[in-house]
């Protein structure tokens, strides 16, 4: 099978390259996907950089956790009528902190725990499905976590990046009002045709003030946070009486110095959520919730690369825009 490969992390068009792997057999209790579609998410970006000093786990890897593609074979104990069957992939790699899988989804095959392989809703095609694990996840729980927001108001800091724009039509499904910031005009409309009720533009408005404007001073009872550190001072100043604050990344700092009384003196209740590393009742959950909303999620594709130019799919992550990054693998 055709994959990309990296043996050391560093420079996407430094590391990166195109090679040709043995095919994958699937084990007991796996299933062998014909990968069609391989979503790149910044976590996907960030190992093959060592951001953070991340190290190889494995001699080589072949990157990227979410993709989608077609069973083409079964190992023992899995139904072969699931032969055939579309489905989305997550977690091909494993989370932060584990040693994780050596094989993601960058290639034309893999073989794949058989529960990590979904089946793809009708709606979604092959690129759709390739970026719902790791934001469709993210934002199912960073909404749901605590509790139903049906009739609360929700601010969704990023609205306009992957998890945040899933999550603004999540809380919008499930009843809330949204707010939603974001870092410029394209965002915004992005946001707003998601089903925000209010979009702010973080770089031509003060967000705090906005806010509380809005909520006749009594802030918010959800915050979903893209960025903890950066946005620490409007979260504090934002957050309602005993509101709760999800956040999914702090890439600005990873070490952020927390104001504890701007907090709790609000009794604010802080959660951290890694989508690698959800609760299986949570994934669940997350997966129950895509497949009967299927026919309302907006899943945003930005730009789609063939196989041979993951290198310049990365540079697009890494560089920003709106939308989800794939990379096409069938065909490509």
């Amino acid at each position: 099978m055709r994959a990309a490969v990296y043996r050391r992390t560093g420079p996407a068009a430094e590391v990166l390259a195109l090679e040709t792997l043995p095919d994958p057999v699937p084990g007991p209790g796996e299933v062998l996907v014909g990968v069609q579609a391989s979503g790149i998410n910044p976590a996907d970006v960030k190992r093959r950089a060592g951001w953070g000093g991340m190290a190889m786990g494995h001699d080589l890897i072949v990157p990227h956790c979410d993709g989608a593609g077609v069973i083409t074979a079964v190992g023992a104990g899995v139904d072969p009528a699931r032969i055939g069957e579309r489905v989305w992939l997550f977690n091909a790699q494993g989370g932060y902190g584990t040693l994780g899988r050596a094989f993601g989804t960058a290639a034309e095959l893999i073989a794949i725990d058989a529960a990590q392989a979904v089946p793809l809703p009708a709606p979604f095609g092959m690129a759709e499905g390739a970026c719902l694990g790791v934001p469709a996840m993210t934002a199912h729980r960073c909404v749901f976590a605590d509790g139903p927001v049906a009739g609360q108001t929700v601010l969704v800091q990023g609205g306009a990046g992957a998890v945040g724009h899933l999550a603004v039509q999540m809380a919008r499904l499930a009843g809330a009002r949204v707010i939603a910031t974001v870092g410029g005009p394209e965002g915004a409309a992005h946001a707003r045709a998601a089903g925000a009720d209010t979009v702010i533009d973080r770089r031509a408005e003060d967000v705090a003030a906005r806010v509380l404007d809005l909520t006749a001073g009594a802030g918010v009872d959800r915050i979903i946070e893209v960025d903890f550190a950066a946005n620490l001072a409007t979260d504090a100043a934002v957050i309602a009486s005993n509101g709760w604050i999800a956040s999914y990344s702090c890439s600005s700092n990873p070490q952020p110095v927390l104001p504890y009384y701007a907090f709790a003196s609000k009794g604010a209740n802080l959660r951290f959520v890694q989508g690698f590393n959800l609760p299986p009742a949570a994934r669940a959950e997350a997966i129950g919730f895509v497949a009967s909303h299927a026919d309302r999620l907006q899943v945003a594709i930005g730009a789609t690369f063939a196989l041979a130019d993951i290198a310049l799919a990365h540079l697009r992550v890494e560089a920003g825009g709106i939308g989800n990054v794939v990379v096409q693998v069938a065909g490509s």
